[in-house]
């Protein structure tokens, strides 16, 4: 019995002491276990595949010059009403296609019909005295050929049939201006294209060049974009541009250079450069934002690599390269980009012949051992 009463307050400090431990995350396996060496990273050894690998190249790259602006019809116009008249009738609405021609809105032409009446009265009243002038001018040149009349009576018939044609010439050219008039009062469509705004309605009074409708063709489209007066020198007519629209999820669009403003834009030290591109299925339209790259034509030879090589890492530029059978790392400093064709220009931290890792690897370090696959033989 005593011995048991020695045991349970042995019992209840060793169950203390257990709770202490669970309290403060200690294990008893943690203890056991051996402390990492150093170098174990560094001791990982690396297979790499020829085309795992790259060296520091020489070829020609262009600039990349970014571009953005709206988008707009290359063709559109504001059709506007050429006489005056009251709207009876409107054949459009916004969004409907139209063809060449087709009428867009009709003028009342009661006034109009009834001038272009009159004036075709005219037209015959003055052929009918043209007539009677040569019927006289007839009679008159077979008195005078009888010496029944003087030369000065024969003159004046003569004379006579020169204003009636003339008074007929003139006849006619009114009749032909109330006759445009009266066609004119069918506003129609210049060109095929979608009617993009109405501006008016049936009654509005119309006089002479007021808007009608803007009509515009997205079969082919324009970018005016902003370019730096001093990449202007790289900008050539013909050059290819890619670049994104908002809303279109990445869906890549290609374009040229149309036309470069031969002027900079006051304050800016801009000079806008217009980009064109066929739209056949309309899918752009007017007023859509694009940002793109302009790729000029390859300059000098540049130090190149792929540009999976490089790592950035606060700020700066590093990447793993193969020596002596080891993995080393290098900062470099890097220059011009070129997206399409996936390399980025080294200016210093790079030697040619050394080998670059393109691939990223998990683990890779410094120090580690990189072996070289040899190639499959075919």
């Amino acid at each position: 019995m005593p011995f048991k009463k020695k045991l349970k307050p042995a019992l209840a400090i060793a169950a203390i002491a257990a709770i202490g431990a669970i309290a403060f995350g200690l294990r008893p396996s943690q203890a056991d276990k051996e402390p990492a060496k150093p170098g174990a990273e560094a001791a990982r050894t690396f297979e790499f595949a020829p085309g795992d690998l790259s060296e520091l190249k020489r070829e020609p790259l262009g600039r990349a010059i970014p571009v953005s602006g709206s988008m707009r019809p290359m063709l559109q116009a504001t059709v506007r009403s050429k006489v005056i008249g009251e709207v009876a009738r409107i054949h459009v609405l916004e969004g409907e296609r139209v063809v060449a021609g087709a009428p867009l809105a009709s003028l009342d032409t009661a006034d109009l019909d009834a001038r272009n009446e009159a004036q075709h009265a005219a037209v015959l009243e003055a052929r009918a005295r043209l007539d009677l002038a040569k019927k006289n001018q007839a009679n008159s040149r077979a008195l005078l050929e009888k010496s029944f009349i003087s030369q000065n009576a024969y003159d004046s018939s003569e004379n006579a049939v020169q204003v009636a044609e003339a008074n007929v010439r003139s006849a006619e050219a009114q009749a032909a201006i109330t006759r445009k008039a009266l066609a004119d009062a069918q506003v129609r469509a210049p060109f095929a294209g979608i009617v993009a705004k109405r501006f008016v309605n049936v009654g509005d009074k119309l006089s002479p060049d007021m808007p009608v409708a803007l009509v515009v063709d997205l079969a082919r489209m324009e970018m005016e974009a902003p370019i730096p007066v001093g990449e202007i020198p790289y900008v050539k007519v013909g050059q290819e541009v890619a670049f994104q629209v908002d809303g279109f999820n990445g869906r890549a669009f290609r374009g040229k250079v149309e036309r470069v403003n031969p002027s900079a834009e006051a304050g800016s030290r801009s000079i806008s450069v217009f980009v064109t591109l066929p739209n056949p299925d309309g899918a752009l339209k007017g007023g859509m934002f694009a940002s793109g790259t302009l790729a000029t034509s390859a300059g000098a030879d540049v130090d190149v690599i792929p540009t999976s090589a490089v790592i950035e890492e606060g700020g700066q530029s590093f990447v793993h390269v193969v020596r002596n059978g080891k993995i080393e790392r290098r900062t470099v400093i890097l220059g011009a980009k070129s997206p399409e064709r996936g390399v980025v220009v080294v200016r210093e931290g790079l030697e040619r012949g050394v080998p670059v890792i393109t691939v990223k690897a998990e683990g890779l370090k410094p120090g580690a051992t990189a072996v070289l696959k040899k190639p499959a033989r075919a």
